[in-house]
């Protein structure tokens, strides 16, 4: 910290409002007046909460930490709390030095994340006058706008690098070539589901693998729930899971199919599972049901208000189409080859965008301890 720079708290800085507005209580409301929640702009009110511009901060739920700050005549939601700078403060170098925070230290909660006012207050804040703060603010405006645009080139390049794969995929199965068959799913393969019982949860024991951890880049064992021993052996005499097998996510997030790489503990709830005869290639089988147009098809199809889902019965009857085994293995072979070098390039962009966030964060540190 600088030694000429004096230091109070953020208590100093700020005042906290709190809000105790929900979209069920305005869902009938019209007006002028934005509200805004975590994902942005909510609606527009009849009412405000806020006579000029401020800050506001999540401090509740996914996002904790993360400030924004709006316009005058406006509120926020009540899953966010108001921070108003105190006369002789900059709105932008507090919204920086919040945004310096490491929130995730004065994080409360498991199940829903929150923090608390009360926590945070005291963090560190330099005292200065209002020029150096506005001289500061513009250095930081400055370096962070070469910054977000790095980030938002890369996040372009990103996008571009999936959209290309994604696009190479639904070409070959969109033109198939005449010597390739199309049959049902459940004539080719067979399809089964997991448990339709609600078997009791332990702390330990055998992974019940449900929808939710079934992902695009394979199997995820975060927040997994487990069984005991004599639910796993019941839901396996209906549908064991063996290496090879394909995986389907059957309800919300429909599709996600995952190819089964690990000996096989665990049992499954609102999963398809799907075992591959020797005429069909397991990966090729995967290519086909990841493509957009298969995806696309099953969710305009699936059924549901509250949440999307397809039944075994839709599953077992969907179409696919294959060419000979000889054929789909050179097809995975191309598809696997550009797979990683997609997946190779999403590495380094994805690493290029914590590096650039990494470096604003740097700058802000350096900024709140007077070395800029």
């Amino acid at each position: 910290m600088k030694k000429s720079w004096e230091y109070g708290i953020l208590d100093d800085a700020v005042k906290k409002g709190s809000s105790n507005i929900s979209l069920n209580k305005i869902k009938d409301d019209e007006g002028v007046y934005p509200v805004f929640g975590a994902k942005g702009f909510a609606k527009n009110v009849s009412f405000f909460q806020q006579e000029k511009e401020y800050l506001a901060i999540i401090k509740d739920g996914a996002g904790i930490g993360r400030v924004s700050k709006h316009p005058q005549k406006s509120s926020v939601l009540a899953t966010m709390q108001y921070l108003i700078p105190k006369e002789g403060f900059d709105i932008g170098f507090v919204e920086y030095f919040l945004n310096s925070i490491d929130f995730k230290k004065h994080r409360n909660g498991s199940t829903i994340p929150h923090i608390y006012f009360k926590d945070y207050k005291s963090e560190l804040f330099p005292i200065l006058p209002l020029p150096e703060q506005k001289r500061i603010v513009s250095i930081l405006d400055q370096a962070f706008a070469v910054i977000d645009k790095a980030i938002a080139n890369t996040e372009n390049n990103l996008q571009n690098t999936k959209e290309l794969f994604d696009s190479y995929l639904n070409e070959i199965f969109s033109n198939p070539g005449n010597d390739w068959e199309e049959k049902k799913l459940g004539e080719v393969c067979d399809v089964r589901d997991g448990t339709h019982d609600s078997p009791k949860y332990q702390e330990s024991g055998f992974p019940l693998i449900t929808s939710k951890n079934l992902k695009r880049e394979g199997l995820n064992f975060d927040k997994i729930k487990y069984i005991s021993e004599v639910d796993f052996n019941k839901i396996n005499l209906r549908s064991k899971v063996d290496k090879g097998d394909i995986l389907l996510a059957m309800i919300g997030t429909i599709g996600n199919p995952i190819i089964v790489d690990i000996d096989p503990n665990f049992a499954i709830k609102n999963v398809a599972l799907i075992k591959i005869p020797e005429t069909l290639n397991n990966s090729f089988l995967k290519y086909y049901l990841e493509s957009d147009l298969v995806i696309s098809k099953m969710q305009n199809e699936s059924k549901g208000t509250t949440q999307k889902f397809v039944g075994l019965g839709y599953l077992r009857t969907f179409p696919i189409i294959y060419p000979m085994l000889n054929a789909q293995n050179k097809i995975v072979e191309k598809l696997d080859s550009l797979s990683a070098e997609t997946k190779h390039l999403e590495s380094i962009y994805k690493q290029k965008l914590d590096n650039l966030k990494e470096l604003k964060q740097s700058i802000l540190q350096k900024a709140f301890k007077g070395e800029l």
